[in-house]
């Protein structure tokens, strides 16, 4: 130790040359002392997507859940959909086996002779022959089922059973009376009685008054129609022209709104079955080439009115034999469910 002290002395003396002491070095294994913190997961999450999501989770109780409100939610959890592109062979393949034209070549004049004449009123028949109405309830996909009764099943468990048959109850009434409303509106003779005058002015009768005031021509009420060759049959709501074009128009009534014809579902499935009836009928003498779907609203709010020009129709018409041939090959493999 001593020989050491004494070259240290004798490095000293030396010029320009200088002995420090060393820092001290601390080593340790915390990760923190070395000045690099460690990255949060947490924090890449996005806050805002599931600060949304709370919300929704939080405000559905007490709110009646529909299958649009169910599909948005869908969305939200679980993306949106990806929808299969279907390839011109797959399309290609989606053409019914027996075509059938929707308008009638044999009938050329959409015009009525009889513009003066009462709209007819055919009363429909009880038959064996299937309606427009089961064809469509029997032909739905698996994914319309699927969101229809998942819809229901919320709103048993918000109303309950007792509830939810009022519920159904109320809309079907709702709809019966806004119907024969418009039946007095339309009809020639005016016969509005005071029960009508009082439906007059709900909400659905208000938000269509901008609709009816491009009405004219009746030519059918609450009429009965039959396809003799592809064997169904109907009650259309009215037949009538609208902005000087003759249309099967059907009513219908919401309480949210439908602003596009998607938004209908098979609406327009009904309304050209409708159109392709009525020009095959014999109990018709005009041919129809356009259709109108019209929805009111019962807060009063302005009616979506859906016009379909003869190449929609014919587009929806195509749907429509599909469903038939559905229809029939279900009924062929006793398939068909009962409904009342």
């Amino acid at each position: 130790m001593k020989a050491f002290q004494t070259i240290c002395r004798h490095l000293r003396s030396v010029k320009g040359f200088s002995v420090e002491p060393a820092p001290l070095v601390n080593f340790s294994t915390s990760l923190y002392s070395c000045g690099r913190k460690k990255k949060n997961p947490y924090e890449e999450v996005d806050q805002t997507k599931y600060s949304s999501l709370v919300r929704s989770v939080l405000s559905f109780r007490g709110l009646a859940q529909t299958p649009e409100s169910l599909f948005e939610e869908d969305c939200l959890l679980y993306g949106p959909v990806s929808k299969h592109k279907l390839s011109k062979q797959d399309k290609g393949a989606r053409v019914p086996r027996n075509w059938f034209p929707i308008f009638n070549p044999e009938r050329n004049d959409t015009s009525d002779p009889n513009d003066s004449s009462m709209p007819l009123k055919i009363p429909l028949q009880r038959n064996m022959i299937p309606s427009v109405t089961r064809v469509l309830q029997q032909t739905m996909t698996s994914q319309q089922v699927f969101y229809l009764e998942r819809w229901k099943q919320r709103m048993i468990l918000e109303l309950g059973e007792d509830g939810f048959a009022e519920y159904t109850s109320n809309i079907f009434l709702q709809g019966k009376q806004f119907h024969e409303a418009l039946e007095s509106i339309l009809s020639p003779q005016g016969n509005i009685k005071e029960r009508d005058e009082e439906l007059l002015k709900c909400g659905y009768i208000e938000s269509i008054q901008h609709i009816l005031k491009d009405v004219s021509g009746v030519r059918a009420l609450e009429s009965a129609v039959q396809h003799e060759t592809l064997k169904y049959v109907g009650l259309l709501d009215c037949v009538a022209e609208y902005q000087g074009k003759l249309c099967v128009i059907d009513w219908k009534t919401s309480e949210k709104p439908k602003p596009f014809i998607q938004n209908t579902y098979d609406n327009p499935l009904q309304v050209v079955a409708y159109v392709g009836a009525i020009n095959h009928d014999a109990n018709y003498s005009f041919q129809v080439q356009c259709g109108l779907i019209v929805v009111a609203y019962k807060d009063g709010s302005p009616a979506h009115p859906h016009f379909m020009d003869a190449e929609l129709c014919s587009q929806y018409w195509t749907k429509w034999l599909l469903r038939l041939e559905e229809y029939a090959e279900k009924k062929k493999n006793h398939r068909i469910q009962k409904t009342d």
